[in-house]
């Protein structure tokens, strides 16, 4: 089975990065991981992707002060190097230019914490308590200039219960971001 190469953006712990590394590792998954890639040199996903045996490289954003593109030149310009076909953002906590977004346009997955089109950008597991709705979820979508707009490849749902703090309802959330994001990245990879 020839497998696309994928990169992983991260920014912090990447516990969705790890259910991509264990989906990869799948002789029968149709991808495989050719880079996982932080903003953060600190990022503790880094040293997890480096047991995995996997190629990481951290592009400090903070090098690039004010200058957004330049720093997605560089991240691009490592993406193109390692061969990436598609790119999965896995906690990547950077709002992306035009320039990146065009680049990797209709090869850039998301995964976001709501039921999208509900509750884009921050905070999303408090904002649905707020509202008083009774489930919540995950979606994993393609990346667009808008953030969190981009075309919805799939979701899940939770209920949301009586007793949910936004911690708890966030923990729920991420159990089924774990399932979610592998099933959706391998439906997407097989109708390209």
């Amino acid at each position: 089975m020839t497998k696309t190469p994928i990169a992983i953006l991260i920014s912090g712990r990447g516990s969705n990065m790890n259910a991509l590394i264990e989906a990869c590792a799948q002789p029968d998954y149709p991808a495989r991981i050719a880079l996982v890639l932080s903003n953060n040199p600190d990022a503790p996903g880094l040293e997890t992707a480096r047991a995995a045996g996997l190629d990481v490289m951290a592009i400090d954003h903070r090098k690039f002060p004010k200058d957004r593109e330049s720093h997605e030149r560089a991240v691009d310009a490592a993406l193109v190097q390692a061969g990436v076909e598609i790119i999965c953002l896995a906690g990547y906590m950077r709002v992306l230019t035009p320039y990146l977004v065009g680049r990797w346009h209709g090869k850039m997955l998301n995964i976001h914490p709501s039921l999208l089109p509900a509750y884009p950008g921050l905070d999303t597991h408090a904002r649905a308590l707020a509202a008083g709705d009774t489930e919540h979820g995950c979606t994993v979508h393609l990346v667009t200039d808008g953030v969190d707009e981009g075309p919805i490849l799939r979701q899940a749902r939770v209920k949301v219960l009586a007793d949910d703090t936004a911690q708890s309802l966030a923990a729920r959330v991420l159990q089924q971001e774990h399932v979610l994001y592998p099933a959706a990245l391998s439906d997407y990879l097989s109708r390209r």
